[in-house]
């Protein structure tokens, strides 16, 4: 079995601007005489790769904790995208017609327009990922997002996928289950030999 880690490392991370930077601190330490290294912990919610619930634009909306762990977990397809804003007419024109599961690879630069989102909601999604810091441009933030949310479609956002092909893939990026907020950091992997295994497992 074949695991690809697409996720970013915490600490390290481009951070989304103006959101507050990931930090930590030892609270115990054993090279000063404690029984055990401890470390406190402080970030958005939204740092690194991370998942949205439709409650990060969406008043009233799920959160983190209750979306169905099955839109993280399952076949997905990784595609290739010029760098730039995603239209309606690319979405039409180039993404697949059906499929659960969709990463995009834009090198961190690709952006839904709504009219791209809306249309790319007609393919089945349960889950967009893009491995830019959010599905919508600066300045159009908002209309994406809930275009996704409000249909259902969770959206992962932050991933690395500079060592991925395009091609189909087996998704496991469960979010931490923070209960009651809008995100929640997660640990990204494809499977890039699924057909294989789960035929003999």
């Amino acid at each position: 079995m074949k695991i690809i880690d697409i996720s970013k490392k915490f600490f390290s991370c481009d951070v989304y601007p103006g959101d507050p930077e990931p930090k930590s601190e030892q609270v115990c330490s054993i090279d000063k005489g404690d029984v055990c290294n401890l470390t406190s912990v402080s970030a958005g919610a939204h740092t690194g790769t991370h998942i949205d619930a439709p409650l990060h634009f969406i008043q009233g909306g799920e959160t983190i904790e209750n979306l169905p762990l099955e839109a993280f977990i399952g076949p997905c397809k990784v595609i290739k995208v010029p760098s730039g804003v995603i239209t309606g007419d690319y979405v039409d024109r180039f993404f697949p017609k059906s499929c659960q599961r969709l990463l995009i690879k834009g090198g961190s630069r690709a952006f839904f327009m709504d009219s791209a989102a809306e249309e790319a909601i007609q393919r089945g999604l349960l889950l967009i990922g893009t491995d830019a810091l959010s599905v919508g441009s600066k300045g159009n933030e908002a209309a994406p997002h809930k275009a996704f949310l409000q249909a259902g479609v969770a959206i992962l956002e932050g991933l690395d996928l500079s060592e991925v092909e395009p091609g189909e893939y087996f998704l496991f990026a469960p979010p931490v289950a923070y209960d009651g907020i809008e995100a929640a950091p997660a640990r990204a992997v494809l499977i890039s030999d699924y057909i294989f295994w789960s035929k003999k497992s």
